[in-house]
């Protein structure tokens, strides 16, 4: 089966399915999650300066005979790598990690008050040198991308925020597509909380699919690409096989779900703080 991709508003292509590798930190496991994700058809691989795993990504596309045009590598700006030379220069580091000579994607990681337009200026810097192909932000609220729009040269053509049942984000996914900008979900299952739910597990039982395999066909449907991430291998594969459709009944059924609940940061405080922080869980 050949990936589904996405025009992005810059003329590049991107998959809508891609495999995230946080957390995956041997090579031995990078590996195997790699080959089994591309053997079951995935193409875009993200990874991140904070995951600090590029090394082991790029080993492991040498190890297994992967041709760098037959993937799409997506890596992130880390908090501390902000600001204008810091960023260039970070990016000069994790090219070389990657053993590659240029990204498919990069994103800034977190929006950071202190350096938020210079980072921004780095990566269009970065794009015209032909260091990466596309730019775009990650965990940018609504708020975030319109400040940026106020001294862009170019606007980010990929969001990529937490979004799962329980947080859907509605308005961000609709303000994204009315700027030309593709929303994509890290955490799409909601770091496993949704998979209980009872109305999904009886809803993924009417279309004989795992839950996890009905919450990723709803983030393409309501118009979010998506990188789940997983070291079972018969789940990375699962993930991937998502021929079915979800009437609209069902869509909405899901969208019911939002209690707005995030597994991971809030990107106001990170803004303000210039850096993450432990959520605490009641």
């Amino acid at each position: 089966m050949t990936e589904k991709t996405i025009k992005l508003a810059d003329g590049n292509e991107m998959p809508l399915v891609g495999f995230g590798t946080y957390l995956i930190n041997t090579q031995e496991m990078m590996d195997t999650a790699i080959k089994t994700a591309f053997n079951a058809g995935y193409r875009l691989f993200d990874t991140a300066q904070l995951y600090r795993n590029e090394d082991l990504l790029g080993q492991t596309l040498i190890n297994l005979q992967i041709p760098r045009d037959q993937v799409f590598i997506t890596s992130k700006v880390a908090e501390i790598s902000q600001g204008y030379d810091n960023a260039i220069q970070s990016i000069d580091d994790s090219l070389e990690r990657l053993k590659t000579n240029y990204l498919d994607l990069l994103l800034v990681h977190w929006p950071v008050q202190k350096h938020f337009f210079e980072t921004w200026r780095a990566l269009e810097k970065l794009k015209a040198d032909g260091k990466v192909k596309s730019i775009g932000v990650s965990n940018y609220s609504m708020a975030h991308l319109e400040l940026l729009k106020t001294q862009a040269k170019e606007m980010p053509v990929v969001n990529q925020i937490e979004r799962h049942p329980y947080l859907n984000q509605r308005a961000l996914i609709e303000f994204d597509k009315s700027q030309d900008i593709v929303t994509q979900a890290w955490s799409p299952l909601g770091r496993g909380i949704t998979l209980d739910n009872p109305m999904l597990k009886k809803m993924a039982a009417h279309h004989d699919v795992s839950v996890a395999q009905l919450i990723l066909k709803w983030h393409l449907q309501t118009g979010a690409a998506v990188i789940p991430k997983s070291k079972t291998p018969s789940r990375i594969t699962e993930n991937h096989q998502l021929d079915f459709e979800l009437s609209e009944d069902e869509s909405g059924m899901i969208d019911l779900l939002n209690r707005n609940q995030r597994t991971g940061d809030d990107p106001e405080i990170v803004y303000e703080t210039g850096k993450q922080y432990k959520v605490y869980k009641a």
